[in-house]
Protein backbone atom coordinates (compact mmCIF):
# COMPACT_ATOMS: atom_id res chain seq x y z
CA UNK A 1 0.00 0.00 0.00
CA UNK A 2 2.71 2.36 0.91
CA UNK A 3 4.75 1.87 -2.22
CA UNK A 4 1.49 2.53 -4.39
CA UNK A 5 1.28 5.87 -2.54
CA UNK A 6 4.77 6.67 -2.91
CA UNK A 7 4.39 5.98 -6.85
CA UNK A 8 0.96 7.96 -6.79
CA UNK A 9 3.06 10.62 -5.00
CA UNK A 10 6.08 10.48 -7.82
CA UNK A 11 3.61 10.58 -10.73
CA UNK A 12 1.54 13.37 -9.22
CA UNK A 13 4.97 15.36 -9.22
CA UNK A 14 5.83 14.35 -12.84
CA UNK A 15 2.46 15.58 -13.95
CA UNK A 16 2.74 18.83 -12.50
CA UNK A 17 6.36 19.50 -13.23
CA UNK A 18 5.09 21.22 -16.83
CA UNK A 19 2.38 22.80 -15.22
CA UNK A 20 4.44 24.81 -13.08
CA UNK A 21 7.28 25.36 -15.26
CA UNK A 22 4.35 27.08 -17.37
CA UNK A 23 3.24 29.03 -14.61
CA UNK A 24 6.97 30.94 -13.84
CA UNK A 25 6.86 31.96 -17.61
CA UNK A 26 4.73 34.76 -19.29
CA UNK A 27 1.36 33.97 -19.70
CA UNK A 28 0.46 34.35 -23.66
CA UNK A 29 -2.85 33.03 -25.13
CA UNK A 30 -1.80 30.82 -28.86
CA UNK A 31 -3.91 33.30 -30.42
CA UNK A 32 -3.08 36.77 -28.57
CA UNK A 33 -0.58 39.22 -30.24
CA UNK A 34 2.87 39.83 -28.48
CA UNK A 35 2.54 42.88 -25.86
CA UNK A 36 2.96 46.14 -27.72
CA UNK A 37 6.09 48.49 -26.94
CA UNK A 38 4.21 50.18 -24.79
CA UNK A 39 2.68 47.18 -22.97
CA UNK A 40 5.29 45.86 -22.23
CA UNK A 41 7.01 49.72 -20.55
CA UNK A 42 3.60 49.64 -18.51
CA UNK A 43 4.18 46.25 -17.41
CA UNK A 44 7.75 47.10 -16.26
CA UNK A 45 6.66 49.71 -14.71
CA UNK A 46 3.88 47.87 -12.64
CA UNK A 47 6.70 45.63 -11.71
CA UNK A 48 8.83 48.74 -10.33
CA UNK A 49 5.46 49.88 -8.32
CA UNK A 50 5.31 46.56 -7.07
CA UNK A 51 8.81 46.01 -5.93
CA UNK A 52 8.50 49.55 -4.27
CA UNK A 53 5.23 48.83 -2.37
CA UNK A 54 6.68 45.59 -1.13
CA UNK A 55 10.21 46.90 0.09
CA UNK A 56 11.35 44.39 -2.47
CA UNK A 57 13.17 47.66 -3.96
CA UNK A 58 16.12 49.74 -2.44
CA UNK A 59 15.57 53.72 -3.73
CA UNK A 60 19.03 53.05 -5.31
CA UNK A 61 18.01 50.17 -7.46
CA UNK A 62 14.31 52.02 -8.21
CA UNK A 63 16.36 55.01 -9.50
CA UNK A 64 18.82 52.74 -11.96
CA UNK A 65 15.44 50.63 -13.00
CA UNK A 66 13.68 53.76 -13.77
CA UNK A 67 17.01 55.76 -15.62
CA UNK A 68 16.54 52.43 -17.96
CA UNK A 69 13.31 52.98 -18.83
CA UNK A 70 13.33 56.54 -19.07
CA UNK A 71 16.53 55.90 -21.85
CA UNK A 72 13.87 52.90 -23.51
CA UNK A 73 11.52 55.36 -24.05
CA UNK A 74 13.26 58.96 -25.63
CA UNK A 75 14.99 55.82 -27.74
CA UNK A 76 11.51 55.20 -29.20
CA UNK A 77 10.18 58.25 -29.51
CA UNK A 78 13.52 59.12 -31.08
CA UNK A 79 13.11 56.41 -33.85
CA UNK A 80 9.44 57.20 -33.91
CA UNK A 81 10.44 60.94 -34.81
CA UNK A 82 12.85 59.73 -37.35
CA UNK A 83 10.72 57.65 -39.62
CA UNK A 84 7.27 59.04 -39.35
CA UNK A 85 5.99 57.63 -36.22
CA UNK A 86 7.19 53.90 -36.98
CA UNK A 87 9.88 52.06 -35.67
CA UNK A 88 11.65 49.34 -38.25
CA UNK A 89 12.07 46.20 -37.34
CA UNK A 90 15.67 46.14 -36.51
CA UNK A 91 14.47 49.04 -34.10
CA UNK A 92 11.74 46.65 -32.71
CA UNK A 93 13.79 43.94 -31.65
CA UNK A 94 16.88 46.30 -30.29
CA UNK A 95 14.17 47.91 -27.98
CA UNK A 96 12.74 44.25 -27.23
CA UNK A 97 16.34 43.12 -26.25
CA UNK A 98 16.54 46.24 -23.93
CA UNK A 99 13.08 45.62 -22.67
CA UNK A 100 14.54 42.22 -21.77
CA UNK A 101 17.32 43.38 -20.02
CA UNK A 102 15.42 45.30 -17.80
CA UNK A 103 12.17 43.07 -17.30
CA UNK A 104 15.41 40.33 -15.92
CA UNK A 105 17.09 43.17 -14.02
CA UNK A 106 14.01 43.98 -12.14
CA UNK A 107 13.52 40.10 -11.65
CA UNK A 108 16.85 40.32 -9.93
CA UNK A 109 16.75 43.21 -8.06
CA UNK A 110 13.47 42.37 -6.42
CA UNK A 111 14.96 39.26 -4.89
CA UNK A 112 18.96 39.94 -4.01
CA UNK A 113 17.81 40.92 -0.61
CA UNK A 114 19.49 44.06 -0.69
CA UNK A 115 16.45 45.92 0.66
CA UNK A 116 17.50 48.53 3.56
CA UNK A 117 15.08 48.66 6.26
CA UNK A 118 15.06 51.70 8.73
CA UNK A 119 12.91 50.38 11.17
CA UNK A 120 9.91 51.41 13.26
CA UNK A 121 10.73 55.21 13.24
CA UNK A 122 9.13 58.54 11.80
CA UNK A 123 12.20 58.79 9.51
CA UNK A 124 11.85 55.07 7.92
CA UNK A 125 8.04 55.58 8.14
CA UNK A 126 8.10 58.73 5.83
CA UNK A 127 10.46 57.10 3.82
CA UNK A 128 7.81 54.23 2.95
CA UNK A 129 5.43 56.42 2.58
CA UNK A 130 7.12 58.58 0.10
CA UNK A 131 8.16 55.25 -1.69
CA UNK A 132 4.01 54.03 -1.57
CA UNK A 133 3.46 57.48 -3.53
CA UNK A 134 6.09 57.07 -6.01
CA UNK A 135 4.52 53.27 -6.46
CA UNK A 136 1.29 54.85 -7.03
CA UNK A 137 1.85 57.59 -9.14
CA UNK A 138 3.98 54.88 -11.74
CA UNK A 139 0.83 52.20 -11.22
CA UNK A 140 -1.84 55.35 -12.32
CA UNK A 141 0.65 57.11 -14.69
CA UNK A 142 0.46 60.78 -12.58
CA UNK A 143 4.53 59.48 -12.77
CA UNK A 144 6.02 58.77 -15.75
CA UNK A 145 9.74 56.57 -15.54
CA UNK A 146 11.91 60.50 -15.70
CA UNK A 147 10.25 61.60 -12.83
CA UNK A 148 9.86 58.86 -10.63
CA UNK A 149 14.31 58.68 -11.89
CA UNK A 150 14.69 61.62 -10.27
CA UNK A 151 12.81 61.63 -7.16
CA UNK A 152 14.46 57.98 -6.49
CA UNK A 153 18.25 60.09 -7.09
CA UNK A 154 16.68 62.48 -4.15
CA UNK A 155 15.01 59.81 -2.16
CA UNK A 156 18.32 57.83 -2.31
CA UNK A 157 20.36 60.86 -1.56
CA UNK A 158 18.79 60.82 1.84
CA UNK A 159 18.91 57.50 2.69
CA UNK A 160 22.77 57.94 1.92
CA UNK A 161 22.82 60.71 4.11
CA UNK A 162 20.77 58.87 7.06
CA UNK A 163 22.67 56.01 6.16
CA UNK A 164 26.30 58.35 7.34
CA UNK A 165 24.24 60.39 10.13
CA UNK A 166 23.98 56.85 11.95
CA UNK A 167 27.59 55.49 11.26
CA UNK A 168 28.80 58.55 12.45
CA UNK A 169 26.72 58.58 15.77
CA UNK A 170 26.35 54.86 16.62
CA UNK A 171 23.41 53.82 15.14
CA UNK A 172 21.51 57.09 16.02
CA UNK A 173 20.48 60.13 14.82
CA UNK A 174 20.72 63.21 16.68
CA UNK A 175 17.87 66.25 16.89
CA UNK A 176 19.63 68.45 14.43
CA UNK A 177 19.74 65.65 12.13
CA UNK A 178 16.15 64.19 12.56
CA UNK A 179 15.23 68.12 11.59
CA UNK A 180 17.91 68.36 8.50
CA UNK A 181 16.05 65.13 7.32
CA UNK A 182 12.33 65.94 8.39
CA UNK A 183 13.02 69.37 5.47
CA UNK A 184 14.94 67.31 2.63
CA UNK A 185 11.43 64.45 3.25
CA UNK A 186 9.23 67.53 3.27
CA UNK A 187 11.01 68.76 0.12
CA UNK A 188 10.85 65.42 -1.51
CA UNK A 189 7.05 65.22 -0.75
CA UNK A 190 6.23 68.68 -2.17
CA UNK A 191 8.06 67.75 -5.19
CA UNK A 192 6.27 64.63 -5.54
CA UNK A 193 2.80 65.97 -5.29
CA UNK A 194 3.64 68.73 -7.86
CA UNK A 195 5.12 65.82 -10.73
CA UNK A 196 1.85 63.62 -10.04
CA UNK A 197 -0.43 67.18 -10.39
CA UNK A 198 1.45 68.20 -12.92
CA UNK A 199 -0.64 66.81 -16.23
CA UNK A 200 2.53 65.76 -17.48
Amino acid sequence: MKQRMMMLAVAALIASGPAFAQQSQPQTQPNQPAPTIGQRDQNQQDRIANGIDSGQLTAGETKSLESRESNINREVKDDRSADDGHLTSAERQQINNQQNNVSHSIYQDKHNANTAHYGNNEVGQRRENQQDRIANGLRNGTMNANQAARTQNREQGINEQIHADRQANGGKLTGQEYRQINREQNGASRRIYRQKHSGK
